[in-house]
């Protein structure tokens, strides 16, 4: 069962008689989560979902639970969970479509109000980010005083966020799930272990299933067993991040919170609600994957140098490939056309599919192997582009420019190829779940 929605604060016990008006010693690191964000924005947007069962996500066979609604936790529905399973265990959920448009936008008046605290503010994905807060001359307030503020000014908009306080990112992080939704944990500055000890290992980021297996076996199964643990025998489960890992367990982290690092790739996969084995659906999803990584590419203004692909069959094996060009690309024609190139090298025609995802990246400046006939011969097919008017790279740019106004101004379906066309009238498969690349859309 999930944590009562009327909880507005909490705070350790232990730490209770701390908390007030003693001077904060040390850093003042927050991180802050959006409660059941996706979910919420709906509530919101249609006060008549509230308080019932909200799941986020595609219905379809093969779709996956995005985000729900506290009062579907309940019934154990949760992220990332197969819809079928969320289905069975929650039968009266209310399915919602994702609109990012609209999460985009309330995230962006949201998180403004966390930039105008401090400079030291880096948003990590759509619903959470980590911001410092230490007192000093400009603004010498308790932190716990500036967190409740913005906690009253967040409420406003109508959505609520959790918040961990603490001297570190790792602490934080750990702590703006303690107590959910509408929870302040606050950890004080000498008491990180303590607060880290008794909770399990997989509560540390970078710690899966497979590593908490490893731990388990030669008995570390707390954060206080990781943080005793001998380095050498760490090494042995985390490699060359040990000794990273062994500190963060303790509560030592002095990363600084700086603004997103840059972006290392831009991608986008379907799963498909059946199974597709045929050249030109493959070919035509790819097309249509492709346009939404090259329109991501160019509302970043990035260009990549690497274009990867990635394929799963009906039997889950998954294979991928890519290939590296000497100047960046941003066209989705282009994108498609290399995608597709690399699919026929590692699939054969049959072969049924259930995920295709492409990917760009390597942003950088640095030259690699080079494509010796230039963009323009990777168009098309040999055939078609006997047939077809030579397009130049000028040209596709300002074609794919003024689509991008238009989607901007209009929203994402106010453009459609004939291509595109045709797949939403013949309902095909690859109308399905997307996962995005680049910024985690994680509520």
């Amino acid at each position: 069962m999930p944590k009562s929605s009327t909880n507005d604060s909490y705070v350790d016990p232990c730490l209770e008689s701390l908390i007030g008006g003693d001077i904060w010693a040390g850093r003042a690191v927050a991180h802050l989560d959006l409660d059941a964000f996706f979910a919420s924005v709906a509530q919101l947007d249609n006060p008549e979902l509230r308080g019932l069962p909200v799941i986020v996500g595609g219905q379809s066979s093969r779709g996956v639970v995005s985000t729900c609604s506290y009062e579907a936790r309940a019934y154990g529905v949760r992220s990332a969970m197969p819809s079928s399973q969320a289905r069975r265990l929650c039968p009266a959920a209310i399915w919602v479509p994702a609109d990012f448009t609209r999460y985009r936008q309330l995230s962006a008046d949201i998180f403004s109000l966390v930039a105008e605290l401090t400079p030291h503010f880096r948003q990590v994905s759509i619903d959470e980010a980590f911001f410092e807060i230490t007192p000093d001359a400009l603004d010498a307030r308790h932190p716990v005083s500036v967190i409740k503020d913005l906690l009253e000014r967040i409420a406003q908009t109508g959505i609520t966020a959790s918040v961990g306080l603490s001297t570190s990112m790792t602490v934080s992080k750990i702590g703006s799930d303690f107590r959910k939704p509408r929870g302040l944990t606050v950890v004080q500055p000498g008491h990180e272990a303590r607060f880290l000890a008794p909770l399990p290992v997989r509560k540390l980021s970078g710690i899966g299933p497979v590593a908490e297996d490893k731990l388990a076996q030669v008995g570390v199964v707390t954060l206080g067993d990781l943080a005793q643990m001998d380095l050498r025998m760490a090494r042995s489960i985390f490699g060359k991040t040990a000794e990273t890992m062994l500190e963060r367990a303790a509560g030592l982290d002095e990363r600084l919170v700086k603004e997103d690092e840059p972006v290392k790739s831009v991608s986008n996969e379907y799963t498909f609600n059946r199974d597709i084995s045929t050249v030109q659906e493959v070919r035509d999803a790819l097309t249509d994957i492709s346009a939404q990584v090259g329109r991501r590419l160019r509302k970043k203004n990035l260009r990549g140098r690497c274009v990867s692909l990635k394929l799963r069959c009906s039997d889950f094996t998954t294979h991928s490939a890519s290939k590296t060009f000497h100047n960046g690309i941003d066209n989705e024609v282009l994108i498609a056309k290399i995608a597709f190139e690399l699919a026929c090298g590692i699939w054969s025609e049959g072969t049924p599919l259930r995920l295709l995802g492409v990917g760009v990246s390597h942003f950088d400046d640095e030259a690699a192997q080079m494509c010796l006939f230039g963009d323009e011969a990777l168009v098309a097919d040999d055939a078609a582009a006997a047939a077809a008017p030579a397009v130049s790279s000028e040209q596709r740019e300002k074609l794919s420019s003024r689509v991008d106004d238009i989607k901007d101004k209009f929203g994402e379906g106010s453009v459609l190829s004939g291509r595109q066309l045709k797949q939403a009238a013949e309902d095909k498969p690859w109308r399905a779940r997307s996962i995005t690349g680049g910024p985690k859309p994680s509520a």
